[in-house]
């Protein structure tokens, strides 16, 4: 039995799950802020315009910190598309009458999954058929055959984890605050939930950078050079 919520007198709960519906509206949210502020363009940023730009320049930094300057640049509009998005889905679950669509599984993997195949996408891009030499460990000889062999196997493991601790560790950390106010709020209706919605918003903020943080090291790891 899910929670009524605001969209509910136009979309039917059981026709389109909360979670779908509420990821549309996160879409669409930051769709028209990015419309918004190219409309309204200036030389000297302010009020969502200087917003944006902090957010942009934050991201392509942390990309170009991380991936390097060529690939960091292509990349930083999936990195800064992730958390923007991630971050904005967290905090609907903080507001009376939304639900955060991160706080459901199968959202979470439906970001984890192309973040998975982005990475070995653009590891192929940038090495060719060269990229699968990331998969079998620093020695690379006729002898050592066996070695490279478990090594394959070992990363080709780590490799398709990825994506569910992705996912799972999103998903828990969501689910388990929205527990934790849900409970507080019941126990002392206005002060302690007060404060939780200030450990809220830091988790949600937390969890988004975590995770654009893992993607951009998954990247990172799969268009850097072997050695």
């Amino acid at each position: 039995m899910t929670e009524p919520t605001i969209l509910d007198v136009v979309i039917d709960p059981h026709k389109v799950p909360p979670f779908v519906s509420f990821a549309f509206l996160g879409s669409f949210v930051l769709i028209g802020a990015a419309l918004v502020a190219r409309g309204a363009l200036k030389l000297v940023p302010t009020g969502m315009q200087n917003f944006l730009e902090t957010m942009v320049e934050s991201m392509v930094k942390l990309s170009e910190e991380n991936i390097g300057h060529h690939w960091g640049t292509r990349l930083s509009p999936l990195i800064g598309t992730l958390f923007m998005y991630i971050l904005l889905c967290n905090f609907f679950g903080l507001i009376p009458g939304f639900v955060s669509p991160t706080s459901n599984i199968n959202m979470t993997a439906s970001m984890a999954i192309p973040v998975f195949l982005a990475t070995h996408y653009f590891g192929l891009r940038a090495h060719g058929i060269s990229y699968f030499k990331h998969f079998l460990g620093p020695i690379r000889s006729l002898p050592a055959l066996p070695l490279m062999a478990l090594m394959f196997v070992i990363e080709g493991i780590g490799h398709l984890v990825r994506p569910l601790t992705l996912s799972v560790r999103l998903f828990g950390n969501m689910v388990a605050k929205h527990i934790i106010l849900v409970v507080l709020a019941g126990l002392a209706p206005w002060i302690i939930p007060t404060l939780i919605l200030g450990l809220g918003t830091l988790v949600s903020l937390i969890q988004a950078f975590v995770f654009t943080l893992l993607a951009t090291l998954y990247l990172a790891g799969a268009v850097e050079e072997a050695h």
